[in-house]
């Protein structure tokens, strides 16, 4: 490697870093110095983005554009199957928050569920060290290249194969935990693996929930301020994308006052996410911008789709019915939807709870 190609990587690191702290997601010197320091490009040798002609380009190692889009404030696709995205780097600025929000200190034992391309397994050793840190991912290539590339740079955290929600058994319990793949729910696996006052900072619907688990096995917390987008935890033989089941030969057929525009509004979506975390959307823009039709279905079967004031409902659930409800519960005599950070969760062994504003004001 020429001086000038490892000049070139070092000013795109410095210049993250700087990105970073300009967006208020990297406040931490420690953290920052791993952000410097760490190579994002060994861990993103190829990836996939949008071509001009809207289909998925693949870039590689040697491509003109390659280093920099490394080294960009954006997230990485960098598996395909079938067609369909199923492993991602996350963009740098949400992986950043989230490391931020786990506040270890330099004792911490790590636990990460999703070792992807191991980039975020990385900024966890230098902060740290491997002894510190132990990463479960489900898919065995996915395992092994991200372990090839941490010992290459003299990282060698263990590195687990298997079903991230069983987490990891050991004789310590881990003083915090982090996720990197959107959950379904919170396993109660994790309680039992972490400590009185561990921290776990966990993807849940299209949000951040920071809970802190107390001496009685139970962890409460509030969401994070900003959105998070992560492809959604998968076991060893899917993708965790909820299919679609199709056009309904059958529907029922209603008007309805919830337009489609107010239930795709950043804050009420975050709530569906929340209490309807099974639920895929299809959304259709009109000329200016907006949401003029909303399409919903579940992995039940069931199907909701929305436009022009009528909503056409189908399976097993009414999905739109659903909607409606959370709807007048969250949004009250206001009438407008309340902000990320006013909702939270409580988790115990036994399953979860979302709450607004505190704990005893269940949704």
């Amino acid at each position: 490697m020429t001086v000038q190609v490892q000049d070139r990587e070092r000013t795109l690191r410095l210049a993250l870093a700087d990105t970073l702290a300009d967006e208020g997601a990297l406040r931490d010197d420690r953290w920052r110095k791993a952000v410097e320091e760490v190579p994002r490009h060994v861990f993103v040798p190829a990836y996939w983005r949008l071509g001009p002609d809207g289909q998925p380009l693949r870039v590689e190692r040697g491509d003109p554009a390659w280093l920099e889009g490394a080294y960009a404030d954006a997230a990485l696709t960098v598996q395909m199957t079938d067609g369909v995205a199923t492993s991602s780097s996350t963009a740098p600025s949400l992986m950043l928050r989230m490391l931020e929000a786990l506040d270890i200190d330099d004792t911490a034992l790590v636990q990460e569920i999703g070792t992807g391309t191991g980039y975020n397994t990385a900024l966890l050793c230098h902060r740290l060290s491997s002894e510190q840190v132990v990463t479960v991912e489900v898919d065995p290539q996915l395992a092994e290249a991200a372990e090839a590339r941490l010992n290459m740079l003299g990282w060698h955290p263990a590195v687990r194969v298997g079903d991230g929600a069983l987490g990891v058994v050991g004789t310590r319990r881990f003083d915090a935990l982090i996720a990197t793949c959107a959950m379904p729910d919170i396993p109660g696996a994790w309680l039992t693996q972490t400590r009185p006052g561990a921290v776990l900072v966990v993807p849940f619907g299209t949000g951040v929930v920071r809970l802190v688990r107390d001496e009685n096995g139970t962890a409460s917390g509030s969401f994070q301020p900003w959105p998070a987008f992560f492809m959604a935890a998968r076991d060893a033989g899917g993708t965790g994308a909820v299919p679609y089941p199709g056009e309904p030969a059958s529907v029922t057929e209603r008007p309805t006052n919830l337009e489609p525009h107010e239930v795709a509004v950043d804050n009420f979506a975050f709530a569906c996410s929340l209490l309807l975390p099974h639920t895929a959307c299809g959304r259709t823009l009109g000329p200016d911008g907006q949401v003029t039709s909303m399409r919903l279905w579940d992995r039940e079967g069931s199907w909701a789709d929305v436009a022009d004031g009528t909503v056409r409902q189908a399976g097993p659930g009414r999905l739109w019915d659903e909607v409606e409800v959370l709807w007048a519960k969250v949004t009250g005599d206001c009438g407008r939807p309340p902000a990320r950070s006013q909702y939270g969760m409580t988790v115990t062994p036994d399953g979860s709870s979302v709450w607004l504003d505190h704990p005893g004001r269940l949704l």
